[in-house]
């Protein structure tokens, strides 16, 4: 999962590389992600069961609620409205799974709420309410996405993030369509494909490994370090070095994350495994 979480943050380097509409970026990097999901499935099981769709959809909107949002709230605001998620996991984590917060959840989540609030508190702005709005709903979403595919932990919820990209991208591609024709180059070419075959496509893979062995609430928790990761590309990148707010910031998420992780890890350890097995076929293969 922190794997993952890696992966979504190399996002904003690469978008920055593409003088291209959000929408039309967003949907070229769905339909690469969704080839490289389906080369590695191979044989996608499409069964369109509620969990299946439902994961779908709220991943495919998630999506197109934060594009909407960072073209409308400042990016900061959108980041951090979206990453009230793992709140919203803990009920509705305890409502549909039975998977309750623990004590190391409840400690971790306002420790992890100053540490965002550090790092974005010189880019916080008022932005519009509109922005915000969908913002937080984002963060809705976000959350349902975590539940819906942790409820596919004895299957194969990779479909789901497939199904998703292939909605995301119709629905932006369409939209790109009455927008001014992108100006392609081969800077922007890379840039979108390393979007679609590592920061969405590899990351995907990753997710859908990572959801069937943790928790929604420890999964959501540990993708919060998603954003701590910005501030080191911008430095490789360009060789700004982070400011005060930020490393202090960082490093209360991380350190919250880890000693989270670290705790759940040896609890399931005394509980006698160290996930949810998966089911085999008649080859001995994972089902």
């Amino acid at each position: 999962m922190a794997a993952t979480a890696f992966l979504w943050s190399i996002a904003g380097l690469f978008i920055k590389a593409i003088d291209w509409h959000p929408f039309a970026i967003a949907g070229m990097r769905s339909l690469i992600a969704s080839v490289v999901i389906l080369l590695y499935l191979r044989h996608p099981r499409l069964h369109l069961s509620f969990p299946q769709l439902a994961a779908a959809v709220a991943h495919a909107v998630t999506m197109l609620l934060f594009v909407a949002a960072n073209k409308t709230t400042t990016a900061a605001n959108a980041i951090i409205l979206q990453y009230l998620a793992p709140v919203l996991t803990v009920f509705i984590g305890a409502a549909w799974l039975k998977e309750r917060a623990r004590v190391e959840h409840v400690v971790a989540l306002p420790v992890v709420a100053a540490g965002m609030l550090f790092m974005f508190f010189d880019e916080l702005g008022g932005g519009k309410l509109l922005g915000n709005v969908l913002a937080c709903l984002s963060a809705v979403t976000f959350s349902f996405y975590f539940v819906f595919m942790r409820m596919q932990k004895d299957g194969s919820p990779l479909e789901s993030i497939l199904l998703s990209h292939w909605l995301a991208a119709g629905i932006c591609l369409l939209i790109s369509l009455f927008l001014p024709m992108p100006q392609v180059t081969l800077k922007a070419l890379a840039a979108v494909a390393v979007l679609g075959v590592v920061q969405i496509g590899l990351s995907a893979i990753l997710f859908s490994m990572a959801i069937k062995r943790v928790s929604a609430i420890q999964a959501n928790l540990i993708a919060v370090i998603e954003p701590v990761f910005n501030p080191v590309w911008v430095f490789l990148a360009i060789g700004e070095a982070p400011g005060r707010n930020a490393l202090i910031g960082g490093g209360m998420i991380v350190l919250a994350v880890t000693i989270t992780s670290i705790i759940n890890a040896r609890r399931r350890e005394d509980a006698g495994g160290s996930g949810t097995p998966l089911k085999r076929d008649a080859a001995g293969l994972p089902g």
